[in-house]
């Protein structure tokens, strides 16, 4: 029964595991929705000339030429008086890619700045910390300009298209070259001011440092580049990441690369701390405190960089950088593939507007103060909405200075009165633009035209019974279309009755802007057009409010406002609700029963306008399809013949005149902010990383509103999309699966070490595997005490702490996904190699009876020629040692041609070695049944056939190279292939890790000739080849020792095994697999001291053999 179960854990492992690899390759190659306009531009790259030095020789430097007429490069050169902004390519990347930023910068400088908008703008605080209200410092204020004072000059760095992702040392020879390209930018401008000077033009100030830009990983290169010894000192200040990984390596396999990682960030935390003596006085301030970092990341459909990988948090201050998703970047709102983030229209002209904006008009050069700089970056970047739900009805009162009078606002003694007004003097309205005051005695009010009116609302009468909170969803621009105002009492003669300490508050400027939807369409010439999607909302909590006894809403007239004409369809929906009424909680339970059935939500006419779902996992890790569907909108199916169900193509077209399209924020705490106009079914997911470390309880959490039309029930529908749960969870935790995989193989090998000293049966790789899931105790001691041994490694290192809940459910089904992905490589070589040993030994019995005939004569010669060569002393001496010359050919490999040359070296070595074990079982075991078979029926067998196995072992049967003598040959033998085919399936997980690194090796080696690579991947290559070298058997007596108060325990192969799989266990956790290298290459180095100490103990014992033999000679 044992064995049947076993099966069927192995089944289902499997079953499961190509289950959900199908399921996340048919969701990652499922096409990703993209709203982004396409970037057009007439390029020209002009060469710059760069020194005879190494990196110069494979690398290039252009500047970049807007324009279609032909130009001179040296006359253009030596012009140049702009700021310089250097492009870094990422991995595969050209430098032809900078095309789509300068274009636009170059569109940007000449037609000015972006036309004023009066929402409510993110800006900064005196502490650094992003903020919605604008504290109003002078070093924080934007002058206002008609035009950029000037251009930027873009430069592109031409990195031959490699694989930078892949290798380190690319990434390091990268960097060197960036280095140098700065410096021979800033020398270009001097030789450009003193070609000027000789023809006298007016020169201008040099500039001082460059502005770096890098795609993917050249936003890692130019981090590095700050950091760099040989960079000048303020040469780069300003530094904007697209889509780029700053926490870690997005493949992070390669030991090399995760350490150039460790090192560049260890420098950067450095550089922001202030520098003391070792005696702890002060040395000076932070060597990066003019450095400002902004790290643009691009969603949800970037598959190759998460936003995880694109933080700065642990790196960078607040004060100096931060995060942003480009679904939360103003005027943008999408999320953008890994390539289109480079030419995505929305996106390029806001980032160029940005970099115009930092130059100061006073000297055309960017702002020398980083706190300046990143205020620019925050205003221009950051929307209004809040990047949290709690603080989306935080707003704080502005400090409005403008004033300004307003119609019918007169204090007791009959004078006008003036009002504090967030709208700036040249946006008014025509005298009489106000035709009639409204008074609104429900709870809703609408506006479904221009009007040019004015509506009344008591904030006593209408937020009472716990409805204090207000909202407003509209497509009116402010100031423009509609105007708030927050009034005092008012007396029975209709005159404002003013305190002293209270006057109108004009609070315009906090409507958020929100992206809007397709433009409202007619059903039908000349019909009524649908209801326009809302483009902004501002809510008012009863703090906002206090004090004040009426909120006006004033709609601009229907004929052109300030030049403007009106949209085509207006609306405007405000409600004064209760917060607490319209929250929906989803459980983790009910989530995951939305796989199967989906669950329904209604809600009736006259629901609180805001609705907020809670869900308890965050739709980073289970995506949902969230569809809204019109249940009903105040029409009588009686009149329209039409039944009243969500989904009637005709009554959600009626429902449409009525009510708004919906629209769906919801807010991640990594990502920030993702919003979905006009949502009537669409799949929500975030880009947040639950479950993983570095991450926080909030993670694991997202909260969705929705604004709905209160006129209109509405049935909300949510199920878990499958297929992008699958690829999520894939993109997520590709790292702690590969971790985890040679962590079970390590527990593996553990099993069968143990196995081997206690003189047991030695199981297969598939079996130890199996037997380590079994509960309770094998999985407790492998799967659940690694993660608990994690999760108090973090508490000590003071690291903020994911749930535990979720964090231990989403490891341990990493865990079961690596035993899948295992199950299915173990079988498969198994199987291959099953297969190659049949085949082998059918082959040698059919050439025992092939080799008489005269057609094998030349080929008999032949083999015997070769055992002839053979017989040489020195082939003699290297059959003798087959270990020494086989390490040494690996180990050669490894350290001049690459690592995973060597290690498929050592792979073929382990299959060889597996082969001819297997081969000798077989041949074994054939031999045992048939001799069985004829010692039953009191008959010899064939000779032929006993001496045709003969020929195919190359031992006695009884021979036994295990510690028990009384195991048969064919015993022994597989007991040896299991363990070598275990040592097979662990280097080549080494193997591949180090595979994308060969990738990038031979593309170089194309291209630019050989190149060496880091001493660490050779040094731990190496001790790998060391371990499937020495270590081929599961013996290291000579290293055993005891630990004294552990009775019948020594220390030997299996507790070095099990400790290096919680090795490698802890850091598949801390997504850097990289460090499973670490655990082979100490077993190799502990393998050959082992292999030494034996070799050493044989040669003493022969030694006293042969004196005891040469001492009974003479007796």
């Amino acid at each position: 029964m044992q064995g049947c179960r076993a099966r069927c854990r192995v089944g289902f492992l499997v079953v499961f595991s190509l289950w959900m690899g199908l399921v996340a390759l048919y969701g990652l190659l499922k096409p990703a929705p993209s709203s982004c306009v396409m970037t057009y531009m007439y390029p020209t790259y002009i060469p710059i000339s760069t020194a005879a030095n190494i990196s110069a020789g494979k690398y290039g430097l252009f500047l970049y030429h807007e324009g279609w007429k032909a130009i001179d490069f040296n006359e253009h050169l030596q012009n140049l008086n702009g700021v310089p902004v250097l492009f870094i390519p990422g991995n595969g990347g050209s430098y032809k890619q900078v095309r789509s930023l300068a274009a636009e910068s170059s569109r940007a400088f000449q037609g000015g700045p972006l036309e004023p908008s009066y929402y409510k703008e993110a800006s900064l605080t005196i502490s650094g910390e992003r903020s919605n209200a604008l504290e109003g410092q002078d070093e924080l204020s934007f002058p206002s300009s008609s035009q950029y004072t000037r251009k930027l000059d873009w430069f592109s760095v031409d990195l031959e298209e490699e694989h930078s992702a892949l290798d380190g040392q690319i990434l390091e020879e990268q960097t060197e070259y960036v280095v140098y390209a700065v410096h021979r930018i800033l020398d270009q401008y001097k030789e450009s001011m003193e070609a000027r000077s000789k023809r006298g033009e007016v020169l201008q100030n040099l500039p001082t440092s460059v502005i770096l830009v890098g795609h993917s990983m050249g936003g890692f290169v130019a981090r590095a580049v700050v950091v760099h010894p040989q960079l000048r000192k303020s040469s780069v200040e300003t530094l904007v990441t697209l889509s780029s990984p700053h926490q870690s390596p997005p493949v992070a396999l390669q030991p090399s690369l995760g350490q150039l990682f460790s090192e560049v960030n260890s420098e950067w935390r450095k550089g922001y701390e202030i520098q003391t003596t070792r005696a702890g006085h002060f040395l000076s301030g932070p060597k990066l405190s003019h450095v400002l970092v902004i790290s643009i990341a691009g969603g949800v459909y970037d598959h190759q960089i998460r936003t995880e990988l694109t933080s700065l948090e642990g790196i960078v201050p607040p004060t100096h950088g931060f995060m942003i998703g480009t679904s939360s970047v103003k005027n943008v709102w999408l999320s953008v593939d890994h390539q289109s983030i480079l030419w995505c229209n929305q996106l390029v002209i806001q980032i160029s507007h940005t970099l115009l904006s930092l130059i100061n008009p006073g000297n055309g050069r960017p702002f020398p103060g980083s706190q300046k700089r990143l205020a620019i970056f925050t205003k221009m970047l950051q929307s209004g909405v809040s990047q949290s739900f709690h603080r989306t009805g935080d707003l704080q009162p502005s400090l409005l200075e403008n004033g300004a009078l307003i119609k019918n606002a007169r204090d007791p003694a009959g004078s006008q009165l003036m009002a504090h007004t967030s709208c700036p003097p040249p946006v008014h309205w025509p005298d009489d633009g106000l035709e009639k005051d409204l008074y609104v005695q429900s709870r809703t009010v609408t506006v479904l035209a221009m009007d040019g009116r004015r509506r009344w609302l008591d904030i006593n009468k209408l937020g009472s019974n716990g409805q204090g909170h207000f909202i407003l969803v509209t497509n009116l621009a402010p100031c423009y279309g509609i105007r708030l105002h927050l009034w005092p009492e008012k007396n029975r003669t209709s005159e404002m009755v003013f305190p002293e300490t209270k006057s109108i508050v004009e609070v315009t400027s906090r409507m958020v802007h929100i992206p809007a939807g397709p433009a409202p369409r007619q059903i039908e010439p000349g019909s009524q057009t649908e209801q326009a999607p809302p483009s902004a909302f501002i809510q008012l909590d009863p703090e906002d409010m206090r004090g004040y006894r009426f909120l006006t809403i004033s709609v601009a007239p229907r004929p052109t406002v300030s030049g403007r004409p009106p949209p085509a369809a207006s609306m405007a929906v405000g409600q004064f609700f209760n917060p607490k009424e319209g929250q929906v909680e989803l459980s983790p339970m009910l989530l995951l029963r939305t796989i199967y059935s989906q669950e329904d939500i209604f809600l009736s006419e006259d629901h609180p306008l805001p609705f907020n779902l809670s869900f308890s996992l965050s739709l980073g890790l289970l995506p949902v399809t969230l569809s809204v569907g019109t249940v009903g909108c105040g029409i009588k199916a009686s009149t329209l013949h039409i039944e009243k169900q969500a989904g009637d193509v005709e009554h959600s077209s009626l429902c449409k005149l009525r009510c708004f399209p919906p629209v769906a924020l919801a807010w991640d705490a990594m990502s920030g902010v993702h919003i979905v106009p006009n949502l009537y079914s669409e799949i929500i997911q975030v880009d947040s990383s639950p479950a993983k470390w570095g991450s926080n309880a909030e993670s694991d959490k997202t909260t969705l509103l929705l604004l709905v039309d209160p006129h209109c029930s509405y049935k909300v529908s949510a199920s878990v999309s499958l297929s992008s749960a699958a690829s999520r969870f894939t993109l997520l935790y590709f790292s702690q699966i590969i971790g985890f995989m040679t962590a079970v193989v390590f527990f593996a090998l553990m099993r069968q070490a143990h196995a081997w000293e206690f003189d047991l049966p030695l199981p297969s790789v598939l079996m130890a595997m199996e037997m380590n899931l079994r509960t309770p105790f094998p999985f407790l001691m492998f799967a659940i005490l690694p993660i608990c041994m994690f999760l108090f490694l973090s508490l000590l290192a003071a690291q903020s702490l994911p749930s535990v809940a979720t964090f231990t459910v989403v490891s341990i089904v990493c865990y079961v996904i690596a035993n899948g992905c295992l199950s299915i490589l173990i079988l498969s070589s198994q199987s291959v190699l099953y297969l190659a040993a049949s085949v082998h030994i059918f082959i040698k019995k059919r050439w025992h009876g092939w080799e008489e005939s005269y057609r094998f004569i030349f080929v008999r010669h032949v083999f015997n020629f070769s055992s002839a060569l053979f017989s040489f002393k020195i082939m003699r001496a290297l059959k003798g040692n087959p270990d020494a010359i086989l390490a040494f050919v690996a180990i050669v490999l490894v350290t001049f041609v690459h690592p995973s040359v060597g290690l498929i070296f050592l792979l073929l070595v382990h299959a060889y070695n597996c082969h001819a074990a297997l081969c000798s079982f077989l041949a074994a075991s054939f031999r045992s049944e048939r001799k069985e078979v004829f010692d039953s029926t009191n008959r010899d067998p064939k000779p032929q056939y006993g001496d045709v196995f003969n020929q195919i072992l190359p031992l006695d049967e009884n021979h036994s190279t295990s510690s028990a003598s009384g195991k048969s040959f064919a015993d022994t033998q597989l007991e040896l292939f299991n363990y070598r085919h275990g040592l097979l399936i662990l280097h080549l997980l080494a193997a591949v890790m180090f595979g994308p690194s060969l990738v990038a090796w031979l593309q170089r080696t194309r291209r630019m000739g050989h190149s060496f690579l880091g001493l660490l991947d050779s040094v731990l290559s190496a001790g790998v080849v060391l371990h499937g070298i020495c270590g081929w058997k599961p013996d290291i007596s000579s290293l055993k020792f005891h630990l004294p108060g552990i009775p019948y325990q020594d220390i030997g192969l299996n507790v070095l095994y099990l400790l290096c799989g919680y090795y490698c266990c802890i850091y598949a956790l801390a997504s850097a697999p990289y460090r499973a290298i670490h655990a082979m290459a100490a077993m190799g180095a502990i393998s050959l001291v082992s292999k030494v100490i034996d070799r050493s103990r044989e040669r003493g014992d022969n030694r006293f053999s042969r004196s005891r033999k040469h001492a009974h000679k003479h007796k």
